[in-house]
Formats: C-alpha cells, structure tokens, sequence
C-alpha cells in the first residue's frame, strides 16, 4: 500500500499531461500537411525557365557601382587589364599575302576549251561561300571552265536569290581571269541548252582524289556538276592553291552594291554610337539549339520544343547533353556571354551589335546579358523596316548585312563554330588580325557551373586565363591545324624587317629610360598565346586519302555518287551539316 501511495501522485501528474502531449502531435501533423500541399513536385524543378536552373539572375543593386548575382559582384565597368581590348598583340607585323607566284601559270595556258565544271552549292550563306571559293579552285585543278556557281535554293532557307543577288558577278569573272576561266552559263550543245552529268565527290577531297574521280567523267561528257559542294575540297593543298582560295574568299567574292551601300550605313550608324564597338553572333536560336542536342534546363517543355524541331533530321544522333556541353560543342547562354565579356574587359558603357535570328527563350533569355550591357543593337533597331524592306525576304541577304557589320566590328564575338564564325575568323586574320573572340566552352563550361561559389575576381582571372589562345592574335593557331577558311595561315605573313625595326627603336628609347625599354620591348617580342588542342572542340572531318592501288582495287566510281546513277541522291531532307551552315 506504502508503493501504491508513492506511485499515485506521480500517475495523475502524467495523465494530465497526455492531452497536452496529444495535441501538441497533432497540430505539428496539421502543420506538415498543410506545408507539404504546398510544397511543389519534386519534378517541378524541371519545368523552371532555362535561366533559373543554369544561371543565376542578375539584378541591378546594391549602389551605382555593380551588379549582384547570387554569388559574387559583377562590376559595371571592365576592371583592369593587361592587354588593349580593342587591338591584338603584334598585329602590327602580320598582313595579308595571296598574290600568286610567277610559278603558277596563267588561266589561259592550261585552261582545256573541252572542260566545264558547274557547283550547285549547299546550305546557307556562308556554307555556300566555302562552296563557291572551293569551286574555282577544283575548277583549276581539273583545268576546266567554271561556271558561276548555283546557289541553294531548295534547302531550309527557301531563298530564291542567285549568285547576281548576292555577289558582284562582274567583278568575281574579271577579278579571278588570270586564275580560272568563269562562263556565267553552259553554252549550247546542238542548239539546245546543255545538261550536265551530275555527281558528288567525297568530303575533303585532294588534288588526287579530283583528277581520279573527275577528270575522268570530264573527259568523257565534257560538262560535269558537282552537287551538295559544300566542304568537298581537302584542307592540305599546295600553297599556290591555298593562295588562290584566299584571293577568292577575301578579294573576288563582293556583295552588291545594296547590299554594301545597307551594310555600310549599319555599321556608320553604330560608328555615330561609339568610337568602338562588339558585334555578337549569338547563335542561340531554337533550331540551333535543337541540332546541337544541347538541354538548358526548360524541363519538359524545352525537350518537346526541342525534339520536334529535331524530327526533321531523321538521321540525326541524339547524342548526351551533358556530354556535349563538356565537350564544348553547347553555344553559352546569353547570360554567360555577357560574363565572359564582362570578365574579359568590356565594360557595360561598351556597345554591342548582336546578330542573330529568333533567340530561344526571347526577351527572357536576352534580359541578363542586356542588363550586362545595357547598349544593345541589332539591324531591327538601327535600321527602319523600310530600308529593310528589300532584304527581309530573303536570308541571305540579310545574313550578308550582318556578315558585313561584324566583319567591320572592333571586336566580333562568335558563340560557335559554324561557317560563319569560321569565314569571319579567317578573314579578320587576313585583315589585320582584328580581335575575334571564340569561348573557350570546354573550360568555361565547368566555370559557369560553379560560379556562385567563386568570387569576382577569381572568376575573371579564370577566364581570362582560360581564353588565351581563344582572341584572334596572329599565330594562336597553329599552321595547317582546323579548316582553312579559318586559319588561312598560308596566305598571312610577317614583317619581320618592321619587327626588327620597333626592337632597335625600343632599344635607343630604352636608353633614355630603362623602365620605358623594358614596357616597349615587352610590347614588341610577347609572345601570342596558343590554342591548347585539348581545349579545341573536335569538329573537324579527316581530309580524304586515297591511293592509287586503292582505287584499283575498289574500282574509278566507287565511293563517289553519280547523280544520274543514284536515284536516291536527289533526296528532300536536308542534310545534318545544315543547321551549322550559317
């Protein structure tokens, strides 16, 4: 009895206490319902804009003096930098040089009267201009009449225009007569008009591989065409060859006189801007973006906007997105343009020209980079829709008004490797090696992965860093190394006589002032930086060989497609190359 009395006082004390416990439980249970209607699905964070899951918003605060994300300060101006954002080093010593020797024969010694090879190209603008430049000089190594090229007007595009549309045809015959004999049409065969025999040759076909696959049929139908001629000439020719292609690339191939007179008043109208300016080739359209095989983060509706673009290559590869942005081979977002631009130098009072088509995602993807640089143009919007006018219809010409004003640009910055990124690259090198900056994406990929967790400053070095060899400067790129339109290196030379020249003036300057000698000769003898070939993004095909046993063994045509043996060649669906054919 004692031990039940002890016990009692105890007993009640707890039984007070179970209601109180009872709804404590209770309402906490209430609470985490309540908190997980709430909640969103855990697949939700799939379906956010491509922005919010890749990058990070920016937004103007925090004082007139920066910009914050999420991780670090983004400053308003370039910061400090140890090279001039608007110059390549040592440019001063390299030009152009395309003459030909007196080795190389004049068109009228070795033309052949019983030789003609047309071209109907392929692809957009620029893919057709690798086309064209390749076509006068197959035309020399056959020996044969060329002429003027067929431009593509059955592919994505549906542009109807022709060569005299877009180039000055007088010009291109007249310019190139010493090289090649130009005819604007097939003459007459029996009164009527002549049909061509129609083939293709393989990709990155050599010297060899035209005189054993073409020269033949020439020889037998006197007029050959050579369809889908878009990359069909092999990077490894002699230099007198390699000349000629960079005589027609950078002196025969001129736009017409609307197109030069449009294309030169975008770029007075940015000039009247700002002494200096960027043009941008975003590149971040929806059918680029779907070819790539690329995911930003839209969640399932990117994937189906995306596939259903890419169910018009039936062929095409669906290849891993993750594999393909650490391979380098996704475009940077808007945003992470912007970044880069920022880290190397470019300050938000910089103007930018932005080419490009409809951009994935529209104002909200381009909000972060307008908001980087907020002077932000485009032909839409320095030009009225009635200058336009006669262009807007077609993509080739308006791709040529934008060719033109990012060829004249400070600073031209591709966000991919594609034709025309490749022909402004080239061309800029032929002229002066005016900057031209390509991101390093294999890097920058992991960079703007892990940004929120680095400071500004860290994340500028880095860039800058990973960008060398990745800016336009002579001799960054090895010679012989990617294709040749991008890296003419055979038709660029240096002036080592005004090299050695600016040394010895550094030198007597630098007897005056030691400190000023040391700046001089540093600005004169630094070396450029080289592309690191781990860093470069495999995207090149390997040239053609063959041997001549070869071909014995497998027989003159094998491998090569006559149009009019292969019904199948004359196909609609359009090839993968295209939506990279700018």
């Amino acid at each position: 009895m004692s031990f039940q009395r002890r016990r009692y006082p105890y007993y009640n004390r707890l039984r007070r206490l179970l209601p109180l416990v009872f709804a404590v439980s209770l309402s906490l249970l209430v609470l985490f319902a309540f908190l997980s209607f709430l909640a969103p699905h855990p697949g939700d964070s799939d379906r956010l804009p491509p922005r919010v899951r890749h990058t990070s918003q920016i937004n103007i605060g925090g004082g007139s003096d920066s910009i914050k994300s999420a991780a670090f300060r983004v400053p308003r101006d370039g910061g400090r930098s140890d090279r001039d954002v608007w110059r390549s080093r040592n440019a001063e010593f390299f030009y152009g040089c395309s003459n030909a020797s007196t080795k190389f024969p004049n068109s009228k010694a070795v033309t052949r009267n019983d030789r003609y090879l047309a071209i109907a190209t392929s692809g957009g603008l620029n893919q057709q201009r690798t086309g064209i430049v390749d076509a006068v000089v197959a035309a020399r190594i056959l020996n044969a009449t060329l002429v003027v090229p067929k431009l593509d007007q059955k592919s994505y595009w549906k542009d109807a225009s022709d060569f005299s549309h877009i180039f000055d045809v007088d010009w291109f015959v007249s310019f190139l007569s010493e090289d090649v004999r130009i005819i604007k049409q097939l003459p007459q065969k029996g009164g009527r008009p002549w049909s061509p025999s129609r083939m293709r040759v393989p990709r990155k076909c050599n010297e060899r591989c035209y005189i054993n696959r073409v020269l033949p049929v020439l020889h037998k139908r006197h007029a050959v065409q050579l369809n889908k001629f878009d990359y069909r000439l092999s990077n490894k020719l002699s230099d007198e060859l390699q000349k000629l292609r960079c005589r027609v690339n950078y002196h025969a191939l001129k736009f017409t006189d609307p197109i030069l007179k449009m294309g030169n008043e975008l770029v007075r109208r940015m000039r009247l801007r700002s002494k200096h300016f960027i043009a941008l080739h975003l590149r971040f359209e929806p059918d680029m973006l779907a070819f790539s095989g690329c995911y930003y983060g839209g969640g399932d509706k990117e994937r189906r906007e995306l596939a259903a673009i890419r169910r018009r290559w039936k062929t095409l590869h669906i290849n891993n997105p993750e594999k393909q942005r650490r391979q380098g081979r996704c475009p940077l977002t808007p945003e992470e343009v912007g970044l880069m631009l920022r880290a190397l130098g470019y300050g938000s009072d910089v103007y930018i020209y932005v080419a490009s088509g409809e951009v994935y995602g529209g104002e909200e993807s381009l909000a972060p980079l307008k908001a980087l640089f907020p002077h932000f143009y485009s032909k839409d919007t320095i030009a009225t829709k009635e200058e336009l006018e006669a262009f807007a219809s077609y993509s080739s010409r308006m791709a040529a008004l934008d060719f033109l004003v990012c060829d004249e640009s400070d600073v031209f910055v591709t966000n991919n490797n594609g034709n025309m990124a490749k022909i402004l690259a080239g061309r800029r090198r032929y002229f002066g090696h005016k900057p031209t900056v390509r991101p390093n994406a294999k890097k920058l990929y992991r960079l703007f992965l892990n940004k929120e967790n680095t400071t500004w400053e860290e994340f500028t070095s880095r860039v800058r860093s990973f960008q060398r060899g990745f800016m336009g400067e002579p001799k960054e790129v090895r010679a012989g190394r990617g294709e040749f339109h991008e890296n003419p290196s055979t038709c660029i030379c240096e002036d080592t006589e005004a090299k050695a020249k600016a040394q010895i003036e550094s030198r007597k300057l630098g007897k005056k002032n030691k400190s000023t000698n040391k700046d001089a000769a540093a600005a004169v003898t630094v070396p450029n930086d080289v592309q690191s070939e781990e860093d470069e993004p495999d995207w090149s095909e390997p040239d053609y060989e063959e041997e001549q046993s070869d071909l014995q063994d497998r027989g003159l045509y094998n491998g090569t497609s006559l149009d009019y043996d292969d019904p199948s060649s004359t196909s609609d669906e359009p090839e993968l190359e295209e939506m990279l054919s700018d």
